[in-house]
């Protein structure tokens, strides 16, 4: 895991789901600039999923495998699928969906960073 990385990750989630509530305050739909949203956070999700990944397979960083790799890989699914189901509902509970999402993925990337600082 890369500090950077998380800290981009967390502010992305975040304007994300701030974008997302104005649109639910407003009583508006999910629009695709926000779908291209959640897809860039979703690249960084994936480029730190690589990083740590490779992290763990050059050192002899002793991570508990199976927890922290549950949270990459349930942080991974969230927005496609929340992207899914807001591009299929056309009222303001996509906006909704998309926030709980977003927020959502950026918890789970600071849970992956507590788990990771925990062994080492």
């Amino acid at each position: 895991m890369a500090l950077p990385l998380l800290l981009l990750l967390v502010a992305l989630c975040v304007a994300l789901a701030v974008w997302a509530l104005v649109f639910v305050v407003r009583d508006r739909a999910v629009i695709l600039r926000q779908l291209w949203g959640a897809a860039v956070v979703e690249g960084v999700l994936v480029v730190q999923a690589v990083v740590a990944g490779v992290r763990q397979a050059t050192t002899d960083h002793a991570v508990d495998g199976p927890l922290f790799w549950g949270y990459v890989a349930t942080a991974l699914v969230l927005l496609p699928i929340a992207a899914a189901w807001a591009f299929a509902e056309r009222t303001k509970w996509s906006s909704v969906v998309l926030m709980v999402a977003s927020l959502t993925v950026g918890f789970l990337a600071f849970r992956m960073w507590q788990i990771w600082g925990a062994a080492a």
